[in-house]
C-alpha cells in the first residue's frame, strides 16, 4: 500500500497515533489546548473506537484505566490542570499497573493562553513514577504516541505524553499507517489491582523496579525492544561549542537559534537518562538546558553534580520561542519587520461574544452590593470591564465551595463583612465539580446562593457536548441531566429558572434568593448565541434622530455597539446578532430591529 501524507495539527497527529497503535477508549474532557484530540478520535469509526466526553477528568482516568485493565488500548486527554483532577487515579494507576496500554495525554499552556496557571506536569509524572514522552512535532505526535502504547504494555505502566500548546496547535507533514489490532485477556488479580494496604506495600516494590528499568531503557542501558527517542548529535569540535539539552517545542527554537551547538534532544524527558547526559556533558564546552515553566531538567542536571546553566538565562515564566532565546541568551533585540519603527497594535481583551447569555448576569451582578466567586468558563470575564462582577477565579467547580466558606466566615466572624454571596458556575463546569460542593452545602447547613449558567453548551473550549444536553460527541441522543431535579435531589428546594435576557426578573431571583434563609440555585437558562440553531432575526439599528448620546447601551460592553468620536453611538451590523438585550437600556427606546 502506497503511504498516504497529511499536514496534521499535533493534536490530530496524536489522534491518528492512537488509532493506528488500536486504540479502543478513549475517555476525556474538554480543555484547551488538548480538545481537538479527542473531537478527532470521535470522527474514527465508533465499530473501532469508543469515545466520550466525561463529565471530569477523573471520571475519564478512570474509564481508560478500567477498559485497559480489561484488555483493550485506551486513552484519556485533559489539560495541565485537569491532571489535578485525574491525579487520584493516576497515582494508584501507577502502583496497579496496566494489561494493555493506558495513556494520559496532558497539554501543558506556558503562558497561560486559556489556563490559571503555568503548572508543569513533568512534576506531577515523577511523583507518580510514570513515564513522560514530550513530542516536538506532528510526526514525534504520531510515534510518541504508538510508543507511549508499547511502554505502557512492556512495562506494565499508565505514561504521560505531554504536549505544550504550540506542539498542540502547529502543524507539520504526517505518514499515516495501517491501524493495528491489540488486545490483552484479562485475568482477576487482586493481588496486582485491588489496592489495599498489604496489597499496595508489595506493588511499590514494583514500582520501583520499574523505575530502575525505565531509567536504564532512558540511557540506553538496556532495550525491551523498545526505541528510546533521546538522540545526541554532536557539532564539529564539539567541546569547544555549547551543548544544548532539550525537548519538545524547545527543541525547535534552540535548533534555530543554536544552529553550531550540540544536542540532546530528550523525547523521555522521565526518567531523565543520567548515563547518557553525563557522556554528553564531557564532550560539550557549556552546558546548557533549554526548557520552558520549572527547570526540571535542570535541577536534574545539576544534582548529578554537573556544571549546568538554564534559568540563569531563561525565565521559567511563559513561552520561550527564538527571540526570547536570542534575547535572554546573546542579548540580542529581534529585528522588526518596519525596519526599527515600533507597532503599536492596539489591545484587544476578549469580550463576551455579541448576544451571549452571560452579559446579562454580569451587567445585574455589577449593579447590587454582592459578593460573586467566579469559575473557571467564557463568564470568567464577568471580572473584567465593564462589568466587574466577579470577586474571585480559583479552579473548576471553586466558586459554589467558595460562597459557601465566605458564607461560613461571616456566620462565626461578628466583624466580618456582612455582603451576601453568591456563586457562578457553568452547566459544564458544574457536572464537572460542582455538584459536590453544592452537596456540601446543603449537607452543611449553607445559606449561599448559586446561579448556574446554561447555555446549552460547554462553550470556552469551543462547543463539546456535556451530560446536561442530552447529546453525546457524536450528537447521538443520549438522557440530559435535569438540572433542576438534581438541585431538588441534593437537597436544594429552593430553585428558579431564569431567562438572564429578563434582566427584571433575573434581578429580582437574585434579590430574593440571597435574602431568604436558605440554600437556593438560579438558572439563568438561554443558550450560547453561536450555536447554529440561535437565530434572532437580523442585527439591531439605533435611529440616530432619537437617540440622546446617553452611552446606557455601551454599559452593556456589547463589542457591536460602539461610540464614534463626536459621542453618538452605532451597531456595527457585521457583529450584532440581533439578541435584543441593549433595546431595554435605551431611555428613548431609540434601538430596535
Amino acid at each position: 500500500m502506497e503511504k498516504l501524507m497529511e499536514l496534521l495539527l499535533g493534536n490530530e497527529a496524536v489522534a491518528r497515533g492512537a488509532y493506528e497503535a488500536g486504540v479502543g477508549v478513549v475517555s476525556s474532557y474538554p480543555g484547551t489546548p488538548s480538545t481537538e484530540i479527542t473531537e478527532t478520535i470521535a470522527k474514527f469509526s465508533a465499530e473501532e473506537v469508543y469515545c466520550e466526553w466525561a463529565p471530569n477528568e477523573k471520571v475519564a482516568a478512570e474509564v481508560a484505566i478500567g477498559s485497559a485493565i480489561a484488555g483493550v488500548r485506551s486513552m484519556c486527554c485533559m489539560k495541565h490542570v485537569g491532571l489535578n483532577v485525574a491525579a487520584d487515579p493516576l497515582f494508584t494507576c501507577s502502583y496497579t499497573g496496566v494489561n494493555a496500554g493506558v495513556v494520559f495525554v496532558v497539554a501543558d499552556d506556558p503562558g497561560m493562553f486559556s489556563s490559571q496557571n503555568e503548572q508543569d506536569t513533568r512534576f506531577h509524572a515523577a511523583s507518580a513514577h510514570v513515564p513522560v514522552l514530550e513530542p516536538s512535532d506532528s510526526r514525534e505526535c504520531i510515534e510518541f504516541t504508538k510508543l507511549a502504547f508499547e511502554i505502557s504494555e512492556k512495562l506494565d505502566t499508565p505514561v504521560i505524553l505531554r504536549l505544550t500548546t504550540r506542539v498542540a496547535h502547529q502543524r507539520s507533514l504526517v505518514t499515516l499507517s495501517e491501524r493495528t489490532k491489540v488486545t490483552k485477556k484479562y485475568e482477576k488479580n487482586v493481588w496486582k489491582y485491588a489496592m489495599m494496604p498489604a496489597m499496595a506495600k508489595k506493588r511499590h516494590v514494583v514500582v520501583d523496579e520499574r523505575q530502575e528499568r525505565l531509567a536504564k531503557l532512558s540511557s540506553g542501558e538496556i532495550t525491551e525492544d523498545l526505541t528510546i527517542p533521546n538522540r545526541v548529535v554532536y557539532a564539529e569540535d564539539s567541546g569547544a561549542k555549547p551543548g544544548i539539552i532539550t525537548s519538545g517545542i524547545c527543541y525547535q527554537y534552540a535548533r534555530e537559534v543554536f544552529p553550531d551547538a550540540s544536542f540532546l534532544k530528550l523525547g523521555l524527558t522521565y526518567p531523565l537518562p543520567e548515563k547518557l547526559i553525563r557522556e554528553f556533558a564531557t564532550n560539550v564546552g557549556e552546558l546548557i538546558v533549554i526548557e520552558e515553566l520549572e527547570p526540571f531538567i535542570e535541577n536534574y542536571v545539576r544534582m548529578l553534580g554537573l556544571d549546568v546553566s538554564g534559568k540563569k538565562y531563561f525565565s521559567n515564566r511563559g513561552e520561550l520561542g527564538t527571540a526570547a532565546i536570542r534575547r535572554a541568551y546573546f542579548g540580542e533585540e529581534p529585528k522588526s519587520a518596519t525596519a526599527g519603527e515600533e507597532v503599536k497594535v492596539p489591545a484587544r481583551p476578549p469580550v463576551f461574544c455579541a448576544g451571549c447569555p452571560h452579559r446579562a448576569v454580569f451587567y445585574v451582578l455589577s449593579k447590587l452590593k454582592l459578593r460573586v466567586c467566579g469559575d473557571i468558563g467564557c463568564y470568567s470575564m464577568g471580572a473584567q470591564a465593564p462589568y466587574f462582577g466577579i470577586d474571585t477565579v480559583v479552579c473548576m467547580g471553586a466558586s459554589v465551595s467558595m460562597a459557601h466558606g465566605m458564607t461560613k466566615a461571616m456566620e462565626i466572624d461578628e466583624d466580618a463583612d456582612k455582603l451576601k454571596t453568591v456563586a457562578v458556575i457553568g452547566d459544564s463546569t458544574f457536572i464537572h465539580s460542582g455538584i459536590t460542593s453544592l452537596i456540601d452545602v446543603a449537607y452543611n447547613k449553607g445559606n449561599s446562593t448559586t446561579i448556574i449558567l446554561d447555555n446549552s453548551i460547554t462553550g470556552m473550549t469551543g462547543h463539546q457536548q456535556n451530560p446536561a444536553m442530552g447529546f453525546t460527541i457524536r450528537n447521538e441522543k443520549t438522557v440530559a441531566t435535569d438540572l433542576v431535579k438534581l438541585a431538588n435531589a441534593i437537597g436544594i428546594d429552593d430553585v428558579t429558572v431564569v431567562d438572564p435576557f429578563d434582566m427584571k426578573a433575573l434581578r429580582e431571583a437574585i434579590l430574593g434568593a440571597v435574602s431568604r434563609d436558605n440554600p437556593s440555585v438560579i438558572i439563568a437558562q438561554r443558550p450560547c448565541a453561536l450555536l447554529k440553531y440561535v437565530n434572532y432575526g437580523g442585527p439591531a439599528h439605533i435611529d440616530t434622530e432619537k437617540c440622546i448620546k446617553c452611552g446606557s447601551c455601551m454599559r452593556l460592553g456589547c463589542p457591536a455597539i460602539n461610540r464614534k468620536s463626536d459621542g453618538s453611538v452605532i451597531i456595527d451590523s457585521s457583529q450584532c446578532v440581533g439578541c435584543g438585550l441593549c433595546f431595554g437600556m435605551c431611555p428613548k427606546g431609540a434601538i430596535g430591529k
